[in-house]
């Protein structure tokens, strides 16, 4: 696998990138999936302790921007200014992204490098002239090979007509680049995943690879050839270049060292083969190292739900967070549907899940154990001092519940499987608390029964400290409120500075914490 960038202290560097977006539109549904998987995966590794860099931007270039900008009566830097700024950044605030860097491909940061590149690549003789004729996808900006397009000369993935074009074009020598590519692959076999897409990816290459076109001459919105500029350069390889423009290739040293290459790039599996065939070929030729993983996330599709609109592109993940809010957002679509898998997004299953998982089993669980504590301590955690089996039985689950969702999420991008662990352990603590009854507890005012008491909502509210922890990476304000709640910070110090290994040591959060009934964590939705 190829080696993680580290610091001059040798601290190794978890570098995560989303796809950069096309700007033709405004963000959907699915850009924020991959972008909250991205979000949740970095702020889980920060909170490992490590040094993290999160990456995401805009793809401001090619056919299908120039073409929009005109049908919209502005040149295609407008409108890509437009969406970015009024779109694309407000968005990502507003699901509160703590991405590192925003990269537009559009800045000459990038630009400049981009050229420096394929120079590089022109001058060692991995690009030549020459002319290509066939069929074009515009809105996957990509050539089409006649055995791919449906019938009718339809796009496989747009079910549009491609078009026809003939134009003088520079090559990239990608063809030779197979065998390598299948000594890379079987050798790091977690370099593709899912598996599934490794499968795909393996096959297309083991059928052999054609040169790959690596400029245009019919229109020109793009980067210039360095060397002939009535050419500019394919939107695909300057687009790829940003995940190394943007962390100082070429103009950085220092920067670039201590981030490259990628850990992990998020891309949807219709753009895969650029990112698993093109991109470490490039890499390859121009003698850098490779990214860690290539993870293709599958596709959103919407069925059942009450909205206006059928298709995904029609739903604002606004119009859902005004509904559910944030928190709920981010964790829904990630608890639904496994990471890599094609799903299905419903009102009714959003509605479901947040009734009975947030709102029943975790909100309730932390708005009663806070309500216990005021009514029978006045507020203030009690000393746990009647542990026995049934305690036990909870610090033992917590972790399991760590140690699994650190594994799932952290290593393995099993968003769903992670949250599970988390949330099996929440029904632990309910099932802790109905079994035990401390509402029946509390009448037998002897010594022991005050005891018994106290052990059973410092268990509790211990857990819900945990679970916070937990979560904090996925629902940074839900999480937030439930750390006030439990009076923790003046004792353990600010949320995100806790570290997922210590949510399983038991016993951190010290009696003598003010427990207070904060706002509800999930109030009841209204009619949609």
């Amino acid at each position: 696998m190829a080696a993680t960038g580290t610091t001059a202290s040798g601290e190794s560097a978890f570098y995560v990138t989303t796809p950069i977006y096309y700007v033709n539109d405004a963000p959907h549904l699915g850009h924020a999936y991959t972008t909250v998987a991205g979000d949740v995966l970095t702020r889980w590794h920060r909170q490992r302790g490590e040094k993290v860099w999160y990456l995401t931007g805009t793809d401001e270039h090619g056919q299908k921007i120039m073409r929009t900008a005109e049908a919209n009566g502005v040149t295609p830097q407008e409108w890509c200014d437009k969406l970015v700024e009024e779109s694309w950044k407000p968005l990502w605030e507003h699901l509160q992204i703590a991405n590192d860097d925003f990269i537009r491909t559009t800045e000459p940061r990038h630009t400049e490098r981009v050229q420096e590149f394929v120079q590089d690549l022109y001058d060692k003789g991995e690009i030549y002239k020459g002319g290509y004729e066939g069929p074009y996808c515009v809105p996957c900006e990509e050539y089409k090979s006649p055995g791919e397009l449906l019938e009718g000369d339809l796009c496989p993935i747009h079910k549009r007509p491609v078009e026809w074009l003939k134009e003088e074009n520079y090559f990239f020598r990608l063809s030779e680049y197979g065998p390598r590519l299948l000594e890379f692959y079987e050798a790091n076999p977690d370099f593709i995943q899912p598996a599934s897409a490794r499968n795909e990816v393996v096959q297309f290459v083991r059928q052999g690879l054609q040169d790959l076109s690596i400029s245009r001459s019919t229109f020109d919105w793009g980067i210039p050839i360095p060397w002939d500029p009535k050419h500019v350069i394919y939107v695909w390889i300057d687009a790829l270049l940003n995940y190394a423009t943007a962390v100082g290739y070429g103009a950085d040293q220092a920067k670039f060292d201590t981030t490259w290459p990628a850990d992990v790039h998020l891309v949807g599996k219709d753009i895969l083969r650029f990112h698993a065939v093109i991109w470490p070929a490039m890499l390859m030729a121009n003698g850098l190292p490779l990214p860690g993983r290539v993870f293709a996330n599958g596709w959103l599709m919407v069925g059942g739900e009450k909205m206006s609109k059928s298709n995904l592109t029609g739903i604002s993940p606004r119009e859902l967070t005004g509904h559910f809010g944030v928190d709920a957002y981010r964790y829904y679509f990630l608890r639904a549907i496994p990471f890599g898998q094609d799903g299905s997004f419903s009102w009714e299953d959003f509605t479901a899940r947040y009734t009975s998982e947030l709102a029943n089993d975790f909100g309730n669980l932390a708005s009663r154990v806070a309500a216990m504590v005021g009514k029978y301590f006045d507020g203030t955690l009690p000393e746990a001092t009647d542990a026995g089996p049934a305690e036990q039985a909870v610090a033992d689950g917590l972790a399991a519940a760590v140690a699994r969702a650190d594994v799932m999420i952290g290593d393995h991008l099993d968003f769903a499987g992670g949250l599970g662990a988390v949330f099996d352990f929440v029904k632990q603590v309910n099932g802790y608390l109905s079994e035990q009854a401390p509402w029946k507890v509390a009448k037998d005012d002897s010594p022991e029964g005050r005891a018994r008491l106290a052990t059973i909502l410092y268990t509790a509210a211990e857990s819900l400290r945990a679970i916070a922890v937990l979560l904090n990476p996925v629902m940074p304000t839900t999480s937030a409120k439930l750390w006030a709640s439990l009076g923790a910070e003046p004792h353990l110090g600010a949320l995100a500075a806790q570290r997922i290994a210590d949510a399983a040591t038991w016993g951190r959060l010290p009696a003598g914490a003010e427990i207070v009934k904060g706002e509800i964590l999930f109030p009841r939705l209204e009619s949609a």
